[in-house]
């Protein structure tokens, strides 16, 4: 049958078949509508089932974060109790010959009123001249947080590293948590020494390199300082093994707290704060610590 012959549809036919097709694309986009709806629902569901994991995560890690730091605990291996890592040739580790295991900061007296910059008795914790025949013993007391501690290492350090390399002295750095309370509560300078403690409890040889990185990564004052993922990325940076598991232990917090509180109770009330052969160094009496160094070196001799 040709168009021609086809029967045409009647005016209430066609109205029929256009209000059909209406229908049909209404309820299709209601369809679709319904689509996107559930879609949309399931999108915004999944963003707040994301957002309650993120809270959750932060309050697991703030609240972990503030646990009470235990009073006692073990001393690195490669440490001395006073806190002092000893630095010779080459960056090696000069082991203490004795030392105690575990420390508590619970037994250490308390600090001296009315305390000065000076040490009345630095044998007490430690210092004092190194014997005929042995390297000169410097002794540092520093913070990493500290920027005068780090503009003395970028005044002096050269100078200590090329004695230490000659065998004519040996460096011990004490690592202190005074800064503490200017790192926005996260106790930056404690978390910055416990991390110097695990390297050089697992890798000795690279404490100076890691000593060196976090200076020249220091924060600011007044800053939250580094997270503890950064300070383990720098450990890892200066050739030392993982210390991941070191640092969110908080395995050394007790013995920096200990050290520390050893040291103000000796005296020490500044960083940095240094020794040589048993000697303070006193920047009022003489201002160049070359000047000072260099005259210890002599009357050694």
């Amino acid at each position: 049958m040709s168009p021609k012959n086809e029967p045409r549809m009647t005016k209430a036919e066609r109205t029929a078949q256009a209000r059909e097709k209406a229908r049909l694309i209404r309820e299709a986009q209601q369809k679709k509508e319904k689509r996107n709806s559930w879609l949309i629902r399931g999108g915004v569901l999944a963003a707040a089932v994301a957002i309650v994991v993120i809270i959750a995560l932060v309050v697991i890690q703030t609240q972990k974060g503030n646990e009470p730091i235990p009073s006692a605990g073990p001393v690195p291996a490669n440490a001395n109790s006073f806190g002092g890592i000893t630095v010779g040739k080459a960056g090696a580790i000069i082991a203490p010959v004795t030392t105690a295991k575990t420390v508590d900061v619970n037994k250490v007296p308390a600090p001296p009123k009315n305390a000065t910059r000076a040490v009345a008795d630095p044998g007490k914790i430690g210092i004092q001249a190194a014997p005929s025949g042995k390297p000169a013993e410097v002794v540092m007391y520093l913070d990493f947080m500290c920027p005068a501690c780090n503009n003395f290492e970028k005044t002096y350090g050269a100078g200590l590293d090329a004695l230490r390399n000659e065998g004519k002295i040996t460096v011990q750095y004490r690592p202190l948590p005074f800064l503490d309370r200017f790192s926005s509560g996260t106790n930056y300078s404690s978390r910055a020494a416990a991390a110097a403690a695990c390297v050089v409890d697992q890798s000795p040889d690279k404490f100076k390199a890691y000593l060196d990185t976090l200076y020249a990564n220091q924060p600011e004052e007044n800053s939250k300082g580094l997270d503890n993922a950064t300070l383990e990325k720098l450990a890892t940076e200066a050739g030392a093994a993982n210390i991941t598991s070191c640092v969110d232990a908080k395995t050394y917090r007790p013995f920096v707290a200990y050290t520390g509180a050893v040291g103000v109770g000796a005296g020490i009330n500044a960083t940095p704060t240094l020794f040589v052969q048993g000697q303070q160094w006193d920047p009022n009496k003489v201002q160049d610590f070359n000047a000072f160094l260099n005259s210890a070196l002599t009357a050694k001799k």
